[in-house]
């Protein structure tokens, strides 16, 4: 790999990490305060959405996160049998598949957000429904492009230095 694109990955990895920290501290944070003002019977309306939304742009950062290096939900089945030019051409196809799905996903959200966004529909207040589904073409074309990497990538190394 070059140096530069080491370097950029890196610096996105970095913002990866950083960013999904934030929300989910966000999200504990925010968890505790309503349930501490609920049980003084003062809750925030808006509050619950927010979290509903969290949850989502957490799980899908943290799904692009755990495909950086083959450490998302997988059957390892076959990669366990096969080796050398099986095992590449198995990952090609099982990533190519997972990338052309997240792709699909992500042309599906891109209308989504464009149907959210013409109906004028929001999430709490003014706050626009289509902004907190931004993250769903950003997160599925992100694992589409982690997996079209990984598809042709070498396999991580296995526990047990298999």
């Amino acid at each position: 790999m070059r140096p530069w694109v080491a370097r950029v990955l890196g610096i996105v990895n970095t913002i990866e990490n950083w960013l999904i920290a934030t929300l989910a501290l966000a999200l504990v944070l925010l968890s505790g305060l309503q349930i501490v003002l609920r049980l003084l019977e003062h809750g925030l309306v808006w509050l619950d959405p927010l979290l509903r939304v969290l949850v989502i742009w957490v799980a899908l950062l943290g799904a692009v996160a755990a495909a950086r290096q083959d450490k998302h939900i997988s059957l390892d089945l076959v990669g366990r049998f096969l080796h050398g030019r099986g095992l590449r051409v198995a990952r090609l196809f099982a990533f190519g598949f997972a990338a052309l799905a997240a792709f699909a996903l992500l042309r599906a959200s891109l209308g989504l957000i464009e149907m959210d966004r013409e109906s004028g529909t929001t999430l709490f207040g003014s706050v626009p429904t289509w902004w907190a589904e931004l993250i769903l073409p950003v997160a599925f074309g992100l694992l589409g492009l982690r997996f079209v990497l990984r598809a042709f990538a070498a396999p991580a190394a296995r526990e047990g230095g298999a």
